[in-house]
């Protein structure tokens, strides 16, 4: 953050607020040569592990992402004179000044990390994620009389036009999965055991029409048990899903045993095409492991589903008695963990969409020096992150949002207005969003207002709500991560 006064001292958190590889002299005072001789050193000195890094220029703006599966191996070779990056990120060489590494359990998490920096960073070098692709998801759809087994990237459930798939209701899914191909590749293995069905077919149990289709090639080379035509009852092919089930919860050991005997007996017998099949199998089923969980948040544009935007901006300015077009939202949250590294966020939706080109994150400075180890103060919070996002629209410098929305009650919202208090010029609307009764409080209002659940302006605000608390806590993870790596 550029009002970060002492972001580049030695030891302290750079703007971004993770801990620098080392503290490197002032841009200029090298030459370019002595500059990525400095980065190379830095680079062998990084632990041989999976993880992410990120290079960033002299102001501390990152420039690019990128994931390895030893950090010390792949940042080094960045700055190695031979270093060929391509058209595209050769010119980086001539900005890097310094980088940063998140050190990861697993190469799948460093997928993920990486994924989710370069959605929410948006770094120069790295080619722009627009076209909406996720990681997958594997569902099965537990309240159909014979459960089906698909792979979707839409684990809410809900089209374009907000109509949710009564699949999804009581679903088991399981993701994301970083590896796609992987994963499709062991639902067909599996498929062999365990002989679920994956087709789209709406079959009801005891429907006269069952008895006389003709089931698919699957059922005749013995992959599924034909429910289509009641082949299998009801009971026994439940049976076989709860133990699909229980098998992807458990660690599988038995049946990759079993595979890689198979395969070595087939290596032996010379049956080269087998034994190639079944470790693609193995291969396959060992990366069902390589998956991440839903509440972990990794892919939110995905997870939480869709909102209709107009719908949306539209029925919040009726409920805020708003006379014109709700065109700017601007949404802020706190969030610290025991007091360590408190952060703040700001995000931005235009026209009831995320813009991230505007979501900025915040070091929270005003604990420093407090008597009484006072460790975090989340109204002193709010007051901090208000005034220094709109210091400048309050001196007329900049504009306001027509809404500002802060994540929490009536205390939240108080502690909001008074920074607004102390600037000249007032902003339009502030209200704030209370968890679980989900209350709307409203500026100069008394009573807070109730929406129903399905209310579309309320739907828009809990996205915004919760968009700036996944990139707050997200900041923050990487702050704490950075504190025990370096402990």
């Amino acid at each position: 953050m550029a009002d970060d006064p002492d972001a580049h001292r030695p030891g302290s958190l750079d703007a971004d607020g993770l801990l620098p590889a080392e503290t490197p002299p002032p841009w200029g005072a090298e030459t370019r040569d002595e500059r990525l001789e400095r980065l190379h050193r830095a680079a062998r000195a990084l632990p041989p592990t999976p993880g992410v890094y990120l290079m960033k220029d002299h102001k501390g703006v990152v420039l690019y992402v990128g994931k390895a599966t030893r950090l010390c191996d792949r940042v080094s070779s960045y700055f190695i004179p031979s270093a060929d990056l391509g058209p595209r990120k050769q010119p980086m060489l001539d900005a890097v000044h310094s980088f940063d590494t998140l050190p990861c359990e697993t190469e799948w998490e460093a997928l993920l990390v990486e994924n989710r920096l370069i959605k929410d960073i948006g770094p120069p070098y790295n080619a722009r994620q627009t076209d909406g692709k996720s990681f997958p998801y594997l569902v099965i759809s537990m309240r159909e009389d014979y459960p089906r087994v698909f792979i979707t990237r839409n684990p809410s459930g809900v089209d374009n036009k907000g109509k949710p798939d009564p699949l999804f209701k009581g679903a088991k899914i399981l993701g994301p999965f970083t590896d796609s191909g992987g994963l499709r590749r062991a639902v067909a293995a599996l498929q062999h055991v365990f002989k679920y069905r994956t087709c789209s077919l709406d079959i009801v149990a005891g429907d006269p029409k069952n008895r006389r289709f003709r089931p698919c090639l699957l059922a005749s080379i013995g992959q599924c048990t034909a429910p289509c035509n009641e082949s299998i009852s009801v009971d026994a092919y439940r049976q076989d899903i709860d133990r699909f089930v229980r098998f992807l919860g458990s660690k599988r050991t038995a049946m990759l045993r079993e595979l890689r005997a198979e395969m070595n007996e087939a290596s032996a017998s010379l049956d080269f095409e087998r034994a190639a099949t079944l470790r693609d199998q193995i291969r396959a089923i060992e990366r069902l492991d390589q998956r991440a969980d839903r509440r972990d948040g990794w892919q939110p544009e995905t997870e939480i589903g869709y909102i209709n935007p107009e719908a949306g901006t539209r029925s919040l300015a009726k409920t805020l008695g708003l006379d014109k077009t709700i065109r700017c939202i601007e949404g802020i949250d706190i969030a610290h963990l025991q007091g360590g590294e408190t952060v703040g966020s700001k995000v931005c939706f235009v026209d009831g969409r995320p813009f991230k080109e505007e979501y900025r994150r915040y070091r929270i400075k005003s604990f420093r020096n407090l008597p009484g180890d006072r460790a975090n103060d989340d109204y002193m919070s709010i007051r901090e992150v208000v005034s220094r996002r709109y210091r400048e629209a309050g001196t007329g410098d900049a504009l306001y949002p027509d809404v500002i929305l802060i994540d929490g009650g009536l205390g939240q919202l108080h502690a909001a207005l008074e920074a607004f208090d102390l600037l000249d010029i007032k902003p339009p609307m502030v209200i704030s969003l209370a968890k679980k009764e989900e209350l709307i409080y409203v500026q100069r209002r008394a009573e807070p207002i109730r929406l129903s659940r399905n209310n579309a302006g309320l739907r828009l605000c809990q996205r915004v709500r919760d968009e700036a608390h996944r990139f707050a806590q997200q900041y923050h993870h990487v702050l704490r991560r950075k504190k025990t790596v370096g402990e």
